[in-house]
Protein backbone atom coordinates (compact mmCIF):
# COMPACT_ATOMS: atom_id res chain seq x y z
CA UNK A 1 0.00 0.00 0.00
CA UNK A 2 1.05 3.37 -0.61
CA UNK A 3 0.82 6.19 1.71
CA UNK A 4 -1.02 9.39 0.80
CA UNK A 5 2.23 11.43 -0.05
CA UNK A 6 3.19 8.93 -1.88
CA UNK A 7 0.31 8.84 -4.14
CA UNK A 8 -0.32 12.26 -4.47
CA UNK A 9 3.39 13.15 -6.10
CA UNK A 10 2.64 10.24 -8.29
CA UNK A 11 -0.39 11.49 -9.44
CA UNK A 12 0.75 15.09 -10.25
CA UNK A 13 3.25 13.87 -11.89
CA UNK A 14 1.12 12.51 -14.27
CA UNK A 15 0.95 8.36 -12.81
CA UNK A 16 -2.45 7.60 -14.58
CA UNK A 17 -2.38 4.29 -12.78
CA UNK A 18 -2.12 5.50 -9.53
CA UNK A 19 -5.00 8.03 -10.21
CA UNK A 20 -6.86 4.87 -11.08
CA UNK A 21 -5.80 3.43 -7.59
CA UNK A 22 -6.91 6.60 -5.72
CA UNK A 23 -10.17 6.00 -7.38
CA UNK A 24 -10.74 2.46 -7.23
CA UNK A 25 -9.77 2.95 -3.02
CA UNK A 26 -12.12 5.93 -2.24
CA UNK A 27 -15.00 4.91 -4.98
CA UNK A 28 -16.97 3.16 -2.33
CA UNK A 29 -16.67 5.88 -0.03
CA UNK A 30 -17.29 8.34 -2.57
CA UNK A 31 -20.94 6.52 -3.52
CA UNK A 32 -22.05 5.97 -0.04
CA UNK A 33 -21.59 9.71 1.02
CA UNK A 34 -23.30 10.54 -2.27
CA UNK A 35 -26.00 7.71 -2.29
CA UNK A 36 -27.32 8.89 1.14
CA UNK A 37 -27.46 12.63 -0.15
CA UNK A 38 -28.81 12.55 -3.47
CA UNK A 39 -31.00 8.49 -2.93
CA UNK A 40 -30.90 7.91 -6.77
CA UNK A 41 -28.41 5.84 -8.84
CA UNK A 42 -28.31 8.30 -12.13
CA UNK A 43 -27.46 11.10 -10.51
CA UNK A 44 -25.08 9.44 -7.63
CA UNK A 45 -23.35 8.20 -10.61
CA UNK A 46 -22.86 11.66 -12.05
CA UNK A 47 -21.61 13.29 -8.78
CA UNK A 48 -19.00 10.86 -8.14
CA UNK A 49 -17.22 11.29 -11.88
CA UNK A 50 -17.64 15.04 -10.47
CA UNK A 51 -16.23 14.27 -7.25
CA UNK A 52 -12.99 12.49 -8.89
CA UNK A 53 -12.79 15.45 -11.44
CA UNK A 54 -12.50 17.91 -8.51
CA UNK A 55 -10.35 15.45 -6.62
CA UNK A 56 -8.01 15.33 -9.45
CA UNK A 57 -7.99 18.86 -10.18
CA UNK A 58 -7.74 19.76 -6.72
CA UNK A 59 -5.01 17.46 -5.51
CA UNK A 60 -2.31 20.13 -5.43
CA UNK A 61 -4.08 22.06 -3.25
CA UNK A 62 -4.81 19.02 -0.44
CA UNK A 63 -2.73 20.01 2.55
CA UNK A 64 -2.00 16.84 4.31
CA UNK A 65 -3.59 18.06 7.89
CA UNK A 66 -6.06 14.82 7.51
CA UNK A 67 -6.57 11.85 5.65
CA UNK A 68 -6.78 12.08 2.13
CA UNK A 69 -9.76 9.60 2.01
CA UNK A 70 -11.44 12.06 4.16
CA UNK A 71 -10.29 14.92 1.89
CA UNK A 72 -12.12 13.22 -0.51
CA UNK A 73 -15.13 12.34 1.56
CA UNK A 74 -15.43 15.79 2.27
CA UNK A 75 -14.70 16.55 -1.29
CA UNK A 76 -18.33 14.31 -2.20
CA UNK A 77 -20.15 15.41 0.69
CA UNK A 78 -20.10 19.26 -0.80
CA UNK A 79 -20.49 17.93 -3.68
CA UNK A 80 -23.93 15.77 -3.08
CA UNK A 81 -25.53 18.98 -0.71
CA UNK A 82 -24.51 20.90 -4.25
CA UNK A 83 -26.43 19.07 -6.18
CA UNK A 84 -29.68 18.74 -4.03
CA UNK A 85 -29.28 22.64 -3.43
CA UNK A 86 -29.44 23.26 -6.95
CA UNK A 87 -32.68 21.22 -7.29
CA UNK A 88 -34.58 22.74 -4.26
CA UNK A 89 -34.59 19.23 -2.40
CA UNK A 90 -32.87 20.32 0.46
CA UNK A 91 -34.53 19.71 3.74
CA UNK A 92 -34.56 20.82 7.32
CA UNK A 93 -33.75 18.25 9.71
CA UNK A 94 -31.86 15.34 12.27
CA UNK A 95 -29.80 12.01 12.96
CA UNK A 96 -29.90 7.83 13.84
CA UNK A 97 -28.80 5.02 15.85
CA UNK A 98 -27.67 1.80 14.67
CA UNK A 99 -25.64 -0.09 16.73
CA UNK A 100 -28.19 -1.57 18.84
CA UNK A 101 -29.42 -3.64 16.05
CA UNK A 102 -26.04 -5.08 14.48
CA UNK A 103 -25.95 -7.99 17.12
CA UNK A 104 -28.95 -8.97 15.63
CA UNK A 105 -27.70 -8.26 11.82
CA UNK A 106 -25.76 -10.77 11.48
CA UNK A 107 -24.80 -13.50 8.87
CA UNK A 108 -23.53 -16.20 11.13
CA UNK A 109 -27.60 -16.95 12.03
CA UNK A 110 -27.69 -20.85 13.27
CA UNK A 111 -30.83 -22.02 11.20
CA UNK A 112 -32.36 -21.12 7.94
CA UNK A 113 -35.14 -19.12 9.67
CA UNK A 114 -32.60 -17.02 11.67
CA UNK A 115 -30.93 -16.19 8.77
CA UNK A 116 -34.00 -14.94 6.48
CA UNK A 117 -35.10 -12.99 9.97
CA UNK A 118 -32.02 -10.90 10.01
CA UNK A 119 -32.23 -10.38 6.43
CA UNK A 120 -35.16 -8.69 6.88
CA UNK A 121 -34.20 -6.95 9.57
CA UNK A 122 -31.10 -5.85 7.77
CA UNK A 123 -33.57 -4.75 4.97
CA UNK A 124 -36.29 -2.97 7.27
CA UNK A 125 -33.14 -1.12 9.06
CA UNK A 126 -31.30 -0.06 5.55
CA UNK A 127 -35.09 1.64 4.20
CA UNK A 128 -35.62 2.88 7.69
CA UNK A 129 -32.69 4.76 7.35
CA UNK A 130 -33.03 6.16 3.42
CA UNK A 131 -36.40 7.39 5.24
CA UNK A 132 -34.87 9.91 8.06
CA UNK A 133 -33.87 13.42 7.13
CA UNK A 134 -31.08 14.63 5.05
CA UNK A 135 -28.19 15.39 7.82
CA UNK A 136 -29.59 12.03 9.92
CA UNK A 137 -29.16 9.75 7.22
CA UNK A 138 -25.89 11.28 6.19
CA UNK A 139 -24.40 11.11 9.52
CA UNK A 140 -25.29 7.60 10.62
CA UNK A 141 -24.24 6.40 7.28
CA UNK A 142 -20.48 8.22 7.40
CA UNK A 143 -20.45 7.01 11.35
CA UNK A 144 -22.01 3.17 11.59
CA UNK A 145 -22.08 2.24 7.43
CA UNK A 146 -18.17 4.02 6.34
CA UNK A 147 -16.93 3.86 10.16
CA UNK A 148 -15.77 7.37 10.42
CA UNK A 149 -14.03 8.86 13.66
CA UNK A 150 -16.01 11.73 15.44
CA UNK A 151 -13.63 14.25 14.22
CA UNK A 152 -13.48 12.95 10.11
CA UNK A 153 -17.09 13.75 10.00
CA UNK A 154 -16.87 17.22 11.58
CA UNK A 155 -13.99 17.67 8.86
CA UNK A 156 -16.48 15.82 6.55
CA UNK A 157 -19.96 17.86 7.79
CA UNK A 158 -18.76 21.36 8.76
CA UNK A 159 -20.81 20.34 11.20
CA UNK A 160 -19.03 20.84 15.49
CA UNK A 161 -18.84 17.93 17.03
CA UNK A 162 -21.70 18.38 19.57
CA UNK A 163 -23.92 18.90 16.99
CA UNK A 164 -22.72 15.75 15.22
CA UNK A 165 -23.08 13.71 18.25
CA UNK A 166 -26.45 15.47 18.97
CA UNK A 167 -27.60 14.40 15.54
CA UNK A 168 -26.23 10.57 15.57
CA UNK A 169 -28.16 10.81 19.17
CA UNK A 170 -31.83 12.13 17.53
CA UNK A 171 -31.19 9.95 14.88
CA UNK A 172 -30.80 7.10 16.20
CA UNK A 173 -34.01 7.35 18.14
CA UNK A 174 -35.83 8.25 15.07
CA UNK A 175 -34.00 5.03 13.67
CA UNK A 176 -35.10 2.88 16.61
CA UNK A 177 -39.11 4.41 16.63
CA UNK A 178 -39.24 3.31 13.11
CA UNK A 179 -37.95 0.20 13.30
CA UNK A 180 -40.39 -0.80 16.37
CA UNK A 181 -42.92 0.82 13.67
CA UNK A 182 -41.93 -1.98 11.47
CA UNK A 183 -41.46 -4.54 13.45
CA UNK A 184 -44.86 -6.41 13.18
CA UNK A 185 -43.39 -7.21 9.17
CA UNK A 186 -40.38 -9.58 10.98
Amino acid sequence: MVNDATLIKRILAGDRHAFRWLIKSNERLVYGVVWKIVGNAPDTEDICQEVFLKVHDKLDTFNQESKLSTWIAKIAYNQALSHVRKRDILQNSADVDEEAFRERITDGADTPTDRLEAKELKTVVHEAIEKLPLPYRTLIDLFHIQEMSYAEIVEISGFPEGTVKSYLFRGRKLLKDAIRGSRHLI
